[in-house]
């Protein structure tokens, strides 16, 4: 792909936006970067990219400035019906997302990994097991370093986390194995339906053929239906036994490429839950699709300690544990994290709703939370919903839940931080959540 003279307009000043606009110069192209923000709130931004041939548009954002311009790149966080990627796609002008636009550099095989739930957790596995391997991996996309940061360097593979925004705009995008873990409701609040999200999510395999990966969840009915359509070569996992993929018993991962099997035992694994051995699965089948020895997956699998935010044990007080998954945004992540729990739940949720049903949650709030404590923006359709299948009560804020929390638990319970929502409300991100929830809780 030929950069050099074209014009280029990057639409968004966040992270992704920003790399993009920088290797756009690199590359020889003349760039024009639009931000909705007022530009005294992105002075940090603008100082990051100082120095570069940059036209800056903020606070606005008008038609016109496109009658000029080859090609639009817009951030993740930019929804199809932007005004400006509206008329870009209605006018023929290509409209190209960062990966798409990383693709097109990218001189190594990749492996990506897209799914509701799962998918940080299942990218990290892969990229440790690659690496345990021997090989020279990056690491990123939606989980870390934007993709295009990754272009310059010199890989033998990418390891990419993919979310349904990246995927929005993408033609060649083509990795040699494909993951799709799980598709359940989540940003319906971007979506007009749980259909559109769950077509963006299968646009991974668009551009595969026969030569290519597709690796399936047997257990997701969704995921397993596109056996039929998709071009590439489908593996699948999951718990029944089969004669190729992957497939888990109570103690071990079983990997079968026709007359081929290896077994991975999980005796000695650090990180807990049902949904946990289905991305185990399919780490394992992705690492061995890439050519990934027995050795390195057994040695990554016992070794990974998991990730911050995600099912994350903060600490014992008084024969109460205390976990953080404030990376559990939706409702299908709290479904899975408390099918983790044998022991009585006191669950702490709430934030942003994000437009899903909380009909899912039913059963495990029903069967495993003795206490349900809500804060924030969403508390209150929460409580609609679903306070009246357990004991309920409702806070302002993350502290007064966790007081709250600690002050109804008995020895032996669970205080479970799985919000169900997103967290702008009182929050930068899911992560300065998470993090204020440890520091509530290691202050007690």
């Amino acid at each position: 792909m030929d950069l050099i003279g074209k014009k280029v307009l990057v639409i968004g000043l966040a992270r992704t936006g920003r790399e993009c606009a920088r290797f756009l110069v690199e590359q020889g192209a003349s760039v024009t970067v639009s931000d909705l923000r007022p530009e005294a709130e992105l002075k940090d931004e603008v100082k990051s990219l100082a120095g570069l041939p940059i036209r800056y548009f903020f606070g606005a954002e008008e038609r016109r400035w496109l009658e000029v311009i080859d090609c639009v790149i817009p951030s993740p966080g930019v929804a199809a019906e932007n005004p400006l990627l509206s008329e870009a796609a209605a006018s023929g002008i290509p409209v190209l997302s960062e990966i798409e636009l990383a693709y097109r550099f990218f001189r190594a095989p990749l492996v990506a990994v897209t799914g509701t739930n799962g998918k940080s957790t299942t990218t990290t596995l892969i990229g440790e097991m690659v690496k345990a391997g021997g090989q020279k991996v990056f690491v990123g996309g939606n989980l870390g370093t934007p993709f295009i940061g990754a272009v310059s360097g010199e890989w033998d593979w990418g390891v990419l986390e993919i979310s349904s925004f990246q995927l929005e705009w993408i033609e060649r995008f083509r990795p040699r194995v494909a993951v799709l873990l799980n598709v359940t409701e989540d940003h319906l609040d971007r979506y007009a339906t749980f259909d559109d999200y769950r077509r963006a999510k299968e646009k991974i395999f668009a551009a595969q053929s026969e030569g290519e990966f597709a690796v399936l969840n047997r257990e997701d009915p969704r995921v397993w239906a596109l056996k039929a359509n998709v071009k590439a070569r489908v593996v699948s996992f999951g718990f029944a036994e089969v004669t190729e993929g992957a497939y888990a018993t109570a103690n071990m991962i079983v990997w079968r490429d026709g007359a081929n099997e290896e077994r991975f035992p999980l005796a000695d694994v650090k990180i807990p839950g049902v949904h946990n051995v289905e991305n185990m699965m399919a780490a394992v089948a992705a690492a061995k699709l890439a050519g990934i020895a027995r050795q390195p997956i057994q040695q990554t699998l016992e070794n990974f300690p998991g990730l911050e935010h995600r099912l994350e044990f903060v600490r014992e007080k008084d024969g109460v544990s205390y976990y953080n998954d404030s990376k559990g945004t939706n409702v299908g992540a709290v479904v899975k994290s408390l099918a983790g729990f044998s022991a009585p739940v006191i669950l702490i949720a709430g934030g942003i709703d994000k437009g899903g049903d909380y009909g899912p949650l039913e059963e495990g709030i029903k069967r495993k939370v003795r206490r349900l404590v809500l804060f924030g923006a969403a508390k209150n359709v929460i409580a609609r919903a679903l306070g009246h299948l357990t004991e309920t009560v409702i806070v302002e804020n993350l502290a007064a839940a966790v007081g709250d929390a600690a002050a109804a638990a008995r020895a032996g319970d669970v205080v479970l931080l799985s919000p169900a929502c997103s967290s702008f409300d009182q929050f930068r991100n899911y992560a300065e959540r998470g993090r204020s929830f440890k520091n509530l809780v290691q202050a007690l």
